[in-house]
């Protein structure tokens, strides 16, 4: 498994019609279509009808990652509408999960929407409920925030957040006044309803800017039937970042550089993996497909005692037959042993990996996903399943009536 210079972005287009995009959920998560693609065979049946084409040889692997209000809408001192979008923590930590319960002060890199008009200070106020039962003396229940713009990152900026009630944490008010961060390709204003429907119903960890959307077809009463079935399922987490939707703009998908995910691994869920290794593991969505297989070559490095294995880069697993040629087995044991040995329950690590057409999966054997936009790498993923099929599963759809991208309908595809 090498990488193949001759993987071009122009064999990963296609006609994507306006009117053939989701822009609003259907009313029932599990009533959208879903698209069966297994052994050369197309098989149109509904996402309530799931548990019919897994049996108790597969296992579901979901990502619990909750989508936060990354979307502040603001005005400087003359007016001027200005957004910032959090893309990912830079102080007092990186952290994510940490940067949640500090008070007082942190600092995000964000994306600033009409930041040229973002040159002073900008102060706003958050209601927060319930605030003034926290507070030892009674008093408005609203906190003033101050944001100052730093220094440029790349496309986006350093922006410190500060605020001078204690009793407050970054989570807090931020719940209160940020935005639902919907997906650009959705031309609209987030709405009430899309607190809850651009969120899985499993959604935990705060931290993803965009939903891991594969998972927004399952309901209480499909996991019911899953587990009437038993079908096993665990928990993995992947901070989804803004990247997912950042468009590959040079011809060589090798010259696309692949933004980092935070990510959080249990022992629990690498004893899972390790206990279930014979069965056949369905990634629900490409954020877990991208986990499972850092996940993988974590272990690997672990096993060959690489540098830095839980730091994964973009290209490593294609310039390293070593790692390839690890194990399942011996990856996921070492990777148990490193948690023994060090009396750890769960580490935080970062992946880069960009899954190419011709990458081979270890771990990630079946996947459930919606139908993803032109050029990207989504699409790139999906063709590691699908190969070129990929064009024949998107034509299909597209000639019956399938509904894309976020808030569309879904697909199950098998190695």
């Amino acid at each position: 498994m090498t990488i193949q210079p001759c993987v071009k972005l122009s064999d990963f287009d296609y006609c994507l019609p306006n009117d053939k995009v989701a822009f609003f959920p259907l009313e029932d998560r599990d009533q959208s279509k879903l698209l069966v693609y297994k052994d050369g065979t197309i098989i149109d049946s509904v996402f309530k009808h799931l548990p019919d084409f897994l049996d108790e040889h597969c296992a579901l692997i979901f990502n619990n990652s909750k989508v936060i209000h990354a979307r502040l809408p603001v005005h400087n001192q003359y007016g001027a509408k200005i957004e910032l979008f959090l893309l990912e923590p830079v102080y007092p930590t990186r952290d994510i999960s940490s940067s949640f319960s500090q008070t007082g002060v942190v600092a995000w890199k964000c994306l600033i929407g009409n930041a040229k008009k973002f040159r002073d200070n900008i102060s706003f106020d958050v209601t927060i409920r319930g605030l003034e039962n926290k507070r030892m003396k009674p008093c408005e229940n609203f906190v003033k925030i101050t944001a100052e713009k730093g220094d440029r990152i790349g496309d986006a900026f350093l922006v410190t957040f500060m605020w001078d009630d204690e009793t407050v944490s970054f989570a807090e008010w931020l719940e209160a006044y940020g935005k639902m961060p919907l997906p650009p390709y959705i031309k609209r204003e987030a709405i009430e309803a899309d607190e809850v429907r651009y969120q899985t119903i499993y959604a935990q960890q705060q931290g993803s800017v965009a939903a891991p959307t594969a998972g927004l077809h399952f309901s209480e009463s499909l996991f019911q039937l899953l587990k009437e079935k038993n079908i096993p399922f665990k928990n993995v987490t992947l901070h989804v970042g803004a990247g997912t939707f950042k468009p590959i703009t040079a011809d060589s998908v090798l010259a696309h550089e692949m933004h980092q995910e935070q990510m959080v691994i249990s022992q629990d869920t690498v004893e899972f993996l390790l206990s279930n290794k014979d069965k056949k593991m369905v990634a629900v969505g490409t954020t877990v497909a991208r986990t499972l297989e850092s996940i993988f070559i974590m272990g690997a490095k672990l096993h060959l005692n690489s540098a830095q294995p839980f730091q994964v880069t973009q290209f490593e697993i294609y310039d390293n037959t070593l790692l390839q040629d690890v194990s399942v087995e011996n990856s996921l044991t070492s990777f148990i042993k490193y948690f023994e040995d060090n009396n750890l329950h769960e580490i935080r690590a970062a992946t880069s990996l960009m899954i190419l057409p011709h990458y081979v999966h270890k771990i990630a054997k079946g996947l459930i996903t919606n139908f993803h936009q032109p050029k990207s790498t989504l699409l790139l993923l999906i063709s590691s399943y699908l190969g070129d099929e990929w064009q024949r599963v998107y034509a299909h759809a597209l000639s019956h009536n399938y509904r894309f991208l976020s808030y569309g309908d879904a697909n199950l595809y098998f190695l």
